[in-house]
């Protein structure tokens, strides 16, 4: 049995009790009720009753800490404790296109001394479908449920699988992108988009990926899966090779060997 934290327990108690409501509303999707909250960007009843069992959960375990939510938005803590930032579904269309890729996300962020907030500290993507649990702790490393996770070994672009989120209505830059797949794409061995950023990091710490990049990506959409990928001994970065991915919105993701490579590919195309 693998060792871990109290905090793991109750967020991985917190989403497989989410997690049956899901996979019954993912079978009966043509039932749901859906309201859109901005161009191409829905919100199910699904994601709102899923976020309502995520924070009863976590905040019986945690009474006095705070919550940044994907539909409620920042719910206040004590300010000398951490918060829990969480996502119900990151992937909602592919859930409501009856598309099985999708997870629930829950990381944990410490606040910074003199105000703020700072480093994730806990962080697990959850694959109701699949009982697939991909958790990190600071570290302790990075687990898929009870083997040890790390990143692929490849160090060549040639031989490497990158996944990418590509910019749809109302959502990113689709000029920056091309740049950018106009010069990845040709030294790589592929690229995929299946459409949620939790999985593809969680994907990446677990060597099924080579590497991710994206950008215009939310806190929820992140925080646990850039620890998973540290935790595996990875790399995060944002596009400047800074580390301000979480601030920023911009992901780039892989071992040290193909970040190097990914980086200067990515750079290069955004200074033409």
């Amino acid at each position: 049995m693998v060792s871990h934290s109290g905090l793991i327990t109750v967020m991985q108690r917190a989403a497989r009790k989410a997690a049956p409501r899901l996979r019954r509303d993912f079978n009966e999707v043509e039932q749901l009720q859906v309201s859109r909250k901005g161009p191409a960007d829905f919100v199910s009843m699904a994601d709102k009753q899923a976020e309502a069992t995520l924070l009863e959960e976590l905040r019986h375990a945690r009474p006095d800490w705070g919550f940044l939510l994907e539909e409620g938005g920042t719910v206040e803590g004590s300010p000398s404790k951490p918060r829990w930032i969480i996502d119900p579904i990151d992937g909602t269309s592919n859930f409501l296109h009856g598309i099985p890729h999708f997870a629930i996300s829950i990381a944990v962020q410490e606040p910074k001394y003199g105000g703020g907030w700072g480093e994730v500290t806990q962080g697990l993507v959850y694959q109701p479908l699949t009982d697939e649990s991909f958790w990190a702790e600071k570290g302790r490393g990075s687990w898929h449920n009870e083997r040890r996770l790390r990143v692929s070994s490849r160090r060549d672009l040639a031989d490497a699988l990158i996944a990418t989120g590509i910019p749809y209505k109302g959502h990113g830059d689709l000029d920056r992108f091309d740049r950018i797949m106009q010069a990845v794409a040709p030294e790589v061995a592929g690229i995929r988009r299946f459409g949620s950023a939790a999985l593809d990091l969680a994907w990446v710490a677990a060597g099924r990926y080579d590497g991710f990049w994206e950008e215009d990506l939310q806190q929820w959409d992140i925080a646990a899966g850039i620890l998973l990928v540290r935790e595996a001994g990875g790399f995060v970065t944002d596009f400047r090779g800074g580390d301000r991915a979480l601030t920023t919105g911009q992901v780039l993701a892989a071992n040290d060997q193909i970040h190097s490579k990914l980086h200067k590919l990515v750079a290069s195309a955004l200074r033409s």
